[in-house]
């Protein structure tokens, strides 16, 4: 009975000591892990000579002074903070508690005595530690990179029920005649509560992270937007001004002609021309953002060799404003350029085709471009492989949201289409 007692005293520590470490990202590296299990073999050697020397009676009270205090220090040094080891030690203890009301409530069940307690908690260490590692502990993680004043606020309520818990169970006997489930109770259904709100505000807040992230693109995509639209006005306005003042080449090469300077009117027409076809703006439809970003991107998918089809019938006023019509469709056309660049570079032949109508006030947009099947979908979102990239599709996701529209992404035959209704 002692040496199963001592063992579950080795367990709780193991479970509470590898929990600190995972909520304080103490794990990450193989030289904080080893620092951990060396940290770990010298707590744990130091309860068991204590246990043989003064008993579990002192242990218990002085065990926050060699465990909880000591694994603190190794872990402020690790993770280089003050504040937050010292909440991770905090939290991990008050998981502690769902493992010991499980313990008491199967005991209690079976009328079982002290050994069948630290038996059943020896067996339900591993698996609640290891649900605990997979489920929370990313999202007790996300609370460190909290402001100072925001890291005591979610760690007062681990720190009132430590103190509550020594005080009331190990340094007195003021529930001693309650039933002990009914004590256990108490913490247990305060630490779950507890739990559920860290796994949701964390949840919440990734999504709130996430959007800001998609916010701050659009944002920079749209003075993006801006800019090009603006440039590609200038260039379509210089290409009005050559076309305005044809007569005057005209002039000057026909006196060259006159004084026999083919030659200098050879170049002058190569020089006219080079510039005219610089500034060149081909017509797809009567929408003027739209047809510049059509013909940017027909330009682009001509250098690179590949072939584009585009068939739009975009009047000059629709509900969608050029910003946003901007980024919808340079997302767009950008998404369906860099698949069909890697379908080149694998020796397959990439092709873009672009449909655009207006119909009862709403624009109708189909985008499908050559690509490989093993795109990744996630809630119906092309997911990249790339960090940094697939921000276009959310951004196409968020201009359709907000005008009250849908899209559609999908793959057949090794083609990807995007249907947008806004």
């Amino acid at each position: 009975m002692e040496y199963i007692r001592l063992i579950n005293l080795a367990s709780v520590g193991v479970f509470g000591i590898i929990l600190s470490a995972s909520f304080c990202d103490a794990l990450r590296t193989r030289k904080k892990r080893l620092a951990i299990a060396v940290s770990m073999a010298v707590i744990l050697a130091f309860q068991v000579v204590l246990y043989f020397w003064v008993g579990q009676e002192v242990v218990d009270l002085v065990y926050p002074l060699i465990t909880h205090f000591p694994l603190a220090v190794v872990l402020c040094i690790l993770n280089r903070k003050k504040l937050w080891p010292i909440i991770s030690v905090l939290m991990a203890y008050f998981c502690c508690q769902l493992r010991r009301w499980l313990a008491v409530l199967i005991v209690a069940i079976f009328s079982g005595g002290t050994v069948m307690q630290d038996v059943v908690e020896l067996v339900i260490t591993l698996p609640m530690l290891l649900l605990l590692l997979r489920f929370i502990s990313p999202s007790v993680r996300t609370f460190s990179h909290y402001t100072t004043s925001m890291q005591f606020r979610f760690g007062i309520v681990p720190a009132l029920c430590y103190g509550f818990d020594y005080l009331t169970r190990i340094y007195t006997d003021i529930f001693l005649g309650e039933s002990p489930v009914a004590v256990q109770f108490k913490p247990f259904v305060c630490s779950v509560a507890y739990l559920v709100f860290v796994f949701h505000t964390a949840a919440a807040e990734r999504e709130r992270s996430q959007l800001e992230q998609t916010q701050n693109s659009l944002n920079m995509q749209i003075t993006q937007a801006v800019r090009e639209i603006e440039a590609l006005r200038e260039s379509q306005r210089k290409t009005s001004i050559y076309r305005h003042d044809l007569r005057h080449h005209i002039q000057y090469l026909s006196t060259c002609i006159e004084n026999g300077r083919l030659e200098q009117a050879q170049e002058y027409i190569k020089e006219v021309y080079s510039e005219i076809e610089s500034n060149s703006i081909t017509v797809f439809c009567e929408n003027e953002v739209a047809n510049l970003i059509f013909s940017t991107f027909a330009g682009r998918a001509s250098d690179q060799g590949i072939p584009i089809t585009i068939k739009a019938g975009i009047p000059p006023v629709i509900t969608v404003s050029e910003s946003d019509l901007c980024v919808l469709l340079s997302n767009a056309l950008e998404n369906a350029l860099q698949a069909c660049k890697k379908q080149n570079e694998r020796g397959l032949s990439g092709t873009i085709e672009v449909f655009a109508s207006k119909k009862d006030d709403r624009l109708f947009l189909q985008f499908t471009n050559s690509c490989d099947e093993t795109i990744v979908f996630d809630h119906g979102i092309p997911v990249a492989d790339n960090s940094g990239h697939g921000l276009g599709a959310r951004s196409i996701c968020a201009i359709v949201d907000r005008y009250g529209g849908i899209c559609d992404f999908s793959v057949k035959d090794n083609r990807f289409i995007l249907r947008v209704l806004i």
